[in-house]
C-alpha cells in the first residue's frame, strides 16, 4: 500500500472573523477540490479546521461529513513555543500517511508553518520518507511585505518583539539601527489587543526617516494598508483601527 501524501492546507486569513467573505476569494479551486477531498487533518484547533470545511463544503462536497473527519491537534506548548527548533517529535501523529491515507495540515489562518506551528510535522514527514505537498494560498507575511514599497530582495521575520516594554524599547532601537546599516526589512507581528501599544512605542522611539508600514486585516472586508516615514505617521491626529491582525514592517 502506498503512503499518503501531507498536504499543507492554507485557510483564509479572515478566519474567525465575523465578516468572513466567499472562500474563493482566498483560495484557488484546487485548493479548495483537495481540501475538499482530505479526512484525516493535522491542526492547530480543530473547532476552527470545521469552521474551515463548513466553508468548503459550501463550494466543493467533502469526501465523508466533518463529524467523520479525524483531528489529530498539536499539542499546545507547540502553539504558544513555536516548533522550529525540533523539541517536539511528530512522527506519531503521521500515522494515518503510512496507512495510505492523504493528511492535511492547517492553522488559524494563512499557511501553517509560517508565523504558526507545523514545522515539526513536516520536518518529521520528510525524515519518514513522506511526499510533502504545499497547496496556494494566503501568505500574510508575504502579503505585507509585497504592499509595503520596502525591500523585497532582502528581509527578515522577526515574530514578537518582546512584552516587556524596557526589553521591547531595547529591540525596536537594534531593529532600526540594523536596517540602517543592512537596509533590510524587518517584519513582526503582534497579538491584536497589544498593536497599539506597540504603535505608540515605535512613533515614541525609531528615527524619523524610518518607514513604517502596517498592513491590517489582509483579505479580509477591513483591510487597509498604509506606508509612511515615521515622521509622518507621528503627524496624524488619530492611530488607524488596529483591532484586526496586523503585520508590521520597517525599512529605510
Amino acid at each position: 500500500m502506498a503512503n499518503g501524501t501531507l498536504y499543507l492546507v492554507p485557510t483564509p486569513l479572515d478566519l474567525g472573523s465575523t465578516l468572513t467573505g466567499p472562500l474563493a476569494l482566498s483560495l484557488p479551486q484546487t485548493t479548495i477540490d483537495t481540501a475538499a477531498k482530505l479526512t484525516h487533518w493535522i491542526c492547530e484547533n480543530a473547532k476552527s479546521t470545521r469552521a474551515f470545511l463548513k466553508r468548503v463544503n459550501e463550494v466543493t462536497a467533502l469526501a465523508q461529513p466533518i463529524q467523520e473527519h479525524v483531528m489529530l491537534e498539536l499539542p499546545h506548548q507547540v502553539h504558544k513555543k513555536g516548533d522550529h527548533k525540533g523539541e517536539f517529535n511528530a512522527k506519531d501523529l503521521l500515522k494515518p500517511l503510512l496507512e495510505g491515507h492523504d493528511m492535511g495540515l492547517i492553522s488559524e489562518a494563512g499557511m501553517p508553518a509560517i508565523a504558526d506551528p507545523g514545522s515539526s510535522v513536516v520536518r518529521a514527514a520528510h525524515s519518514m520518507g513522506l511526499t510533502v505537498a504545499p497547496l496556494i494560498g494566503p501568505v500574510s507575511l508575504m502579503l505585507a511585505l509585497s504592499s509595503s514599497g520596502m525591500n523585497g530582495q532582502n528581509f527578515s521575520f522577526v515574530g514578537y518583539l518582546p512584552q516587556a516594554q524596557e526589553s521591547k524599547i531595547e529591540r525596536l532601537k537594534y531593529l532600526d539601527q540594523w536596517i540602517k546599516k543592512s537596509g533590510q526589512t524587518q517584519i513582526f507581528i503582534e497579538t491584536p489587543y497589544r498593536n497599539e501599544s506597540l504603535m505608540r512605542s515605535m512613533l515614541e522611539v525609531l528615527h524619523p526617516q524610518t518607514r513604517l508600514a502596517l498592513a491590517c486585516g489582509l483579505s479580509g472586508p477591513n483591510q487597509w494598508i498604509q506606508s509612511h516615514l515615521i515622521e509622518k505617521w507621528k503627524t496624524f491626529k488619530t492611530l488607524p483601527p488596529l483591532q484586526e491582525p496586523c503585520v508590521f514592517l520597517l525599512g529605510a
